[in-house]
């Protein structure tokens, strides 16, 4: 556990920085996607889901933890609350089920030059989430909280509409937007984007089991988090909510008010970036003025 430790070793004000930068970036990319059109057929939608190589590769490069958890609240204050939309208890489920999918793939990578372990880190990354949302669509109905039958009298027809989606966002979003984007980034980046913002890489060298990252607590834990986000969810469903509204400022100021929301987004991302530069180069200072 102490080679565990070491891969990990970073300041809190570093960890901070790579909260941010995962919150902004992702938080940007939501707004990009939401510009994109989206193509039904029938109930099954089209659509790109989500940018999930930019959570991807900062949780294998950087802190899985801080960049996954990042990159969830990223999308609930970009993607909803500066929108005017938050949905209370139903937020709960998104944040949870995408923050656990991004640190398991996070742990899963013991060496970001190896493409094998980062491709199969990604697509599982994806899988891991869509199966939460999947799940939880699919209690929704069985449960009794949601009313969608595309066969009527036959609710199970929710496990074949599920099931196919599960298998387009995977297969469409996880190989394009997530899969494809990763392999060809981490290895770039690793060893190259570490020392540019004053961090060092993670040792690849150290070896370690994936029964060291996943034990028994771990999966215990990440079970009853599951757990959190499906009860969260089916209370949402059931009208049971702490904190909702919708104030839509899109329909008020229209499409451009996307385009703020980008900016500031965007404007966050540099000042982080520029804010690790600047301490990266303090601390070069304090080290030639030491020797």
């Amino acid at each position: 556990m102490t080679q565990l430790k070491k891969r990990y070793s970073l300041t809190q004000s570093q960890k901070m920085m790579v909260f941010i930068l995962s919150m902004s970036l992702y938080g940007l990319s939501n707004m990009i996607t939401e510009l994109l059109p989206k193509v039904y057929l029938g109930p099954v939608e089209f659509s790109v889901e989500y940018f999930a190589f930019i959570p991807l590769t900062l949780c294998i490069l950087f802190h899985p933890l801080y960049a996954a958890v990042g990159a969830s609240l990223g999308e609930v204050i970009f993607g909803e609350i500066m929108l005017g939309q938050f949905g209370g208890l139903g937020e709960l489920e998104k944040f949870i089920a995408f923050s656990l999918a991004m640190y398991v793939a996070g742990t899963m990578v013991k060496n970001p030059k190896n493409r094998l372990q980062v491709g199969v880190a990604a697509i599982s990354g994806v899988a891991i989430h869509q199966f939460i949302s999947a799940v939880v669509d699919i209690g929704k109905v069985w449960i009794g909280v949601e009313e969608l039958e595309a066969v009527p009298g036959l609710a199970e027809s929710i496990v074949v509409i599920e099931g196919f989606s599960f298998l387009n966002d995977v297969l469409f979003s996880g190989i394009l937007f997530a899969l494809l984007p990763t392999l060809y980034l981490v290895p770039r980046l690793y060893g190259k984007i570490e020392p540019l913002l004053g961090m060092k890489p993670r040792d690849n060298t150290l070896n370690y089991s994936l029964k060291e990252v996943l034990g028994p607590r771990v999966i215990v834990i990440l079970i009853i988090l599951s757990g959190m986000a499906m009860i969260a969810e089916f209370l949402a469903e059931a009208e049971i909510t702490l904190v909702e509204w919708d104030i839509d400022f899109v329909a008020l100021f229209g499409e451009r008010f996307i385009f703020i929301v980008i900016g500031v987004a965007a404007l966050i991302s540099v000042m982080t970036i520029w804010l690790m530069r600047k301490q990266k180069n303090a601390k070069n200072g304090e080290d030639r003025y030491v020797s």
